[in-house]
């Protein structure tokens, strides 16, 4: 079998130790060494940072630490935004004019703009926790931050003692999607917006994307896991992300009628269709990477889970398991900043 480190290493693209330039952003300047950054800022969001104390110089809003060389080590909320709310309203009041005033247009921009909130958290492996603070989804690559998601996988399963073929229903993102317009997709995933768990998001998505009613994904599906990679966009910006992952078999000696409920149909428009492909199909497209890159790694996860990706036909078997399960070197991001 063809190694699938190639369609893994199109999303898991960036090693955040090996750049020179990313500054560490913490909370609060006092946390530093205490705590771990919150995201990776670029000196392009840097420079926009200290304009923006321009426009606050009776009470800054950003802390820029320098050492005695002028390089600078972190930036963080100043200490007079030591709430959630206080920082949720600096951070979105902000990237709003920036949105506005046309700032980052290739990211933030017009349509791009998504009008939904995600939740920034201290540990990004601590979502019980409450947020330090809440942005707009487009605007969190700009800092670098954890985002999260759910994707789910909805296959036939081989019917008992048969020599049938996985069967995977896949979805082709419609060609207006502000993002990866006509790549393939999960059966049916969306982002976390804050106050949402993983389920609650998966019910809305599934039902909205795919026309899955809510009672049977929560009878039917399972989560399998998490994954997680870190993607740095085409031009630059850094996304590591946290995919949760379900499952939905479809139950077998389904009538006609039954098997409706577990047939996904667009809905929102945000899929031009759905198409129920043999697993060596999808395998197939994947090779060729027409799926959405974090799409393909909730598969490889998917195909690793179902015995089809095996260390006997995967020679990068272990690299790419612990690939799709790091922590994005989230310890070393604030190396500079002691």
């Amino acid at each position: 079998m063809k190694s699938f480190l190639p369609v893994l290493e199109v999303c898991d693209n960036f090693n955040p130790i090996e750049s020179t330039d990313l500054v560490p952003f913490y909370a609060a300047a006092k946390e530093v060494g205490k705590t771990l950054p919150i995201g990776l800022l670029k000196p392009e969001t840097v420079a926009l940072l200290v304009e923006d104390n321009k426009l606050h110089e009776k009470e800054e809003f950003w802390v820029l630490e320098y050492n005695s060389s002028s390089n600078l080590k972190f930036v963080a909320f100043a200490a007079h935004l030591n709430t959630p709310d206080v920082r949720s309203k600096v951070i979105q009041e902000m990237c709003r004019r920036w949105h506005e005033t046309g700032v980052f247009a290739n990211v933030i921009g017009g349509r791009l703009w998504r009008n939904e909130l995600y939740a920034v958290y201290a540990n990004p492996f601590k979502t019980s926790e409450e947020p330090l603070f809440e942005m707009e989804r487009v605007t969190a690559a700009l800092f670098g931050v954890v985002t999260y998601g759910v994707h789910m996988t909805v296959y036939h399963p081989p019917a008992p003692g048969s020599n049938e073929e996985m069967k995977i229903w896949v979805a082709r993102r419609a060609l207006t999607k502000q993002t990866f317009p006509g790549l393939y997709d999960n059966t049916c995933a969306g982002g976390m917006v804050s106050g949402m768990g993983p389920l609650e998001t998966l019910c809305k998505e599934s039902f909205e994307e795919a026309s899955i009613p809510e009672e049977i994904t929560k009878k039917y599906a399972q989560c399998t896991g998490a994954v997680s990679y870190y993607f740095q966009t085409g031009i630059g910006w850094l996304q590591p992300e946290v995919e949760y992952t379900y499952e939905l078999a479809i139950p077998h000696n389904l009538s006609q009628e039954e098997l409706k409920a577990f047939t996904p149909t667009p809905q929102d428009g945000e899929v031009s269709g759905f198409e129920l492909l043999p697993v060596s199909e999808v395998i197939d497209r994947m090779h060729q990477l027409v799926f959405k890159p974090n799409c393909a790694v909730v598969l490889i996860d998917f195909l690793m889970r179902h015995n089809i990706i095996t260390p006997e036909n995967e020679l990068n078997y272990l690299e790419i398991m612990t690939r799709m399960h790091g922590r994005f070197d989230i310890e070393q991001w604030g190396r500079k900043a002691v």
